[in-house]
């Protein structure tokens, strides 16, 4: 949802480059569960709440911000293509993809059950595995940026049009953010 209200309100160019993030936050907690690291916040009732809640706040504060800069919706398509849009797009993927608290308990209680005990090294092993979750998320959330930023090129021909999808669209993330802080462990 993050990636199609991206999609919506900055166009394709904003959804990829936001999916690449995303794919490389996701990737460093496939990281952090090759090292062992994940098995802290899957069974620390106190770390999980703080990464979720900090992932949560994130969510809010994006809806936010794209509510409060929907008059300048319409200008935005413009800003997408400057280097520092670009970046922050993706920065703001990375920070959602790695303060996202059930992909980590995810992949500390998966990756592990696919580790073959007479092979490779086991955070190689899944090293490999996350990675190819990795390019299937990247290759279905870029598909969904596609659809909804061409969606976009519909809302641009009416102003009022996109200021209400930008809305909508902040309305979105406030409203994942809320879902995240507010959804307990389902262990």
């Amino acid at each position: 949802m993050f990636v199609v209200s991206r999609g919506v309100a900055f166009g394709r160019k904003a959804a990829l480059v936001t999916v690449a993030g995303n794919s490389l936050g996701i990737y460093l907690q496939v990281v952090l569960v090759a090292a062992g690291l994940g098995v802290i916040v899957e069974r620390s009732i106190a770390v999980f709440t703080a990464v979720k809640l900090l992932g949560a706040a994130y969510l809010v504060w994006l809806g936010v911000q794209a509510i409060r800069q929907r008059r300048s919706a319409a200008l935005a398509l413009e800003a997408t293509k400057t280097s520092d849009t670009q970046r922050s797009f993706f920065v703001d993927g990375v920070v959602v993809g790695v303060a996202n608290p059930k992909a980590i308990v995810f992949f500390a209680a998966i990756l592990p059950q696919f580790v073959e005990p007479t092979g490779a090294p086991a955070g190689a092993q899944m090293l490999v595995l996350g990675m190819v979750f990795v390019v299937i998320a990247l290759i279905s959330d870029g598909v969904w940026g596609l659809v909804a930023g061409t969606a976009r090129d519909w809302f641009v021909r009416s102003p009022r049009r996109l200021e209400r999808m930008s809305v909508t669209g902040g309305l979105v993330m406030v409203g994942l953010g809320l879902r995240l802080a507010l959804s307990g462990r389902s262990d």
